[in-house]
């Protein structure tokens, strides 16, 4: 059994003896954990903490991280959502392109929110939610969507609601995709792009992303519940957070964490895959320094907090999304990658 056992001092440093090894944590104190920081009894039951007058805690068994709580079946039910019928091909299904991307997203959520101290019914609802946060692209044809969006980041247009906003804050709110499609129709149809319905609905799978997931998810609850999983409206509205924040501003303190630990896990994910950056944007390589200067920056913008942003560093840090990340690679990390991800640093 793993334990560890940590020397607390008046400084920020702090020692972590585990496995007969030892090593020195640099901690920020109320801005994230160490893998050797204890949580109370109340909150971690599967916890034994003893403090002593001489401030040693010793703590047994060290808390390791658990990627999935639903099970296989449920998992692979959840991900079936985003088939759909083949449109020209009866009897056969269009496979959701996102699939990979969510399962691998929803696999570093559930690490970071057990790690931050989230129930197990919670974590439940969570990775449900995080498993389908992709739902409202259901029907993506990366071709074509990749063709709208990449050329659209060519030419600093914006592509996410909330960047849309700020540059047109006339723009009425919801109505970004039209006002999108209104100033950009010659340009597009420049690119080979004719407004047909199908090019409307790839616009909307970015700026009008709330309005499409608003129409999925009703259609997708009685088949939630069929799995014997709740469905609760946070769900829904965590799913929202990246292109919409705003509509997260008055959430209880939770549900604004989930919210966070979804946009970090899913933009790490998105700057590691290889499939899908060549896709959507036309990204020849991935790069972890660029992927974690990105999260770092939606710090800054007040959209990830310290907390969860150093969640999950120390995790990337310390190996535990190593397998995941290579798989989005679609390859094996090189020695840089490597480096990098122990240098890690919150």
């Amino acid at each position: 059994m793993d334990f560890s056992v940590t020397y607390i001092f008046p400084t920020n440093r702090t020692f972590d003896l585990q496995r007969k090894s030892a090593r020195i944590l640099d901690t920020q104190p109320g801005l994230g954990y160490s893998r050797s920081q204890t949580r109370p009894e109340s909150q971690n039951p599967d916890t034994l903490a003893l403090h002593s007058s001489l401030g040693i805690h010793l703590t047994i068994p060290v808390v390791k991280p658990i990627y999935s709580v639903l099970t296989r079946v449920q998992v692979a039910s959840l991900l079936r959502f985003y088939d759909l019928p083949h449109p020209n091909r009866p009897g056969h299904l269009l496979t959701g392109y996102d699939k990979p991307h969510a399962l691998r997203t929803s696999k570093m959520c559930v690490a970071v929110a057990r790690q931050l101290g989230h129930p197990n019914q919670r974590l439940q609802q969570f990775e449900t939610a995080c498993l389908l946060h992709d739902i409202g692209r259901v029907g993506l044809r990366p071709t074509l969507f990749g063709k709208i969006w990449t050329w659209a980041k060519k030419q600093d247009i914006p592509t996410r609601p909330r960047e849309w906003r700020a540059r047109y804050p006339d723009t009425p709110y919801g109505k970004e995709s039209q006002a999108f499609i209104r100033l950009h129709k010659a340009d597009l149809l420049e690119q080979g792009l004719t407004l047909s319905p199908e090019v409307k609905d790839h616009i909307d799978m970015r700026l009008g992303f709330a309005k499409r997931l608003r129409r999925q998810l009703p259609l997708l609850q009685f088949r939630i519940q069929g799995l014997g999983l709740s469905w609760v409206p946070w769900m829904g509205q965590i799913m929202l957070y990246y292109y919409y924040p705003e509509k997260l501003k008055k959430a209880r303190p939770w549900v604004h964490q989930l919210a966070e630990i979804l946009v970090g896990c899913e933009q790490l994910e998105a700057y590691s895959n290889q499939r899908r950056g060549k896709d959507y944007y036309g990204r020849q390589g991935e790069s972890f320094p660029a992927a974690f200067s990105y999260l770092r920056s939606l710090t800054q913008e007040g959209i990830l907090s310290l907390q969860v942003f150093q969640s999950i560093v120390h995790l990337a840090k310390d190996g535990h999304f190593t397998t995941i990340l290579r798989q989005s690679r679609g390859g094996d990390l090189t020695a840089a990658d490597k480096r990098f991800l122990r240098s890690l640093i919150a």
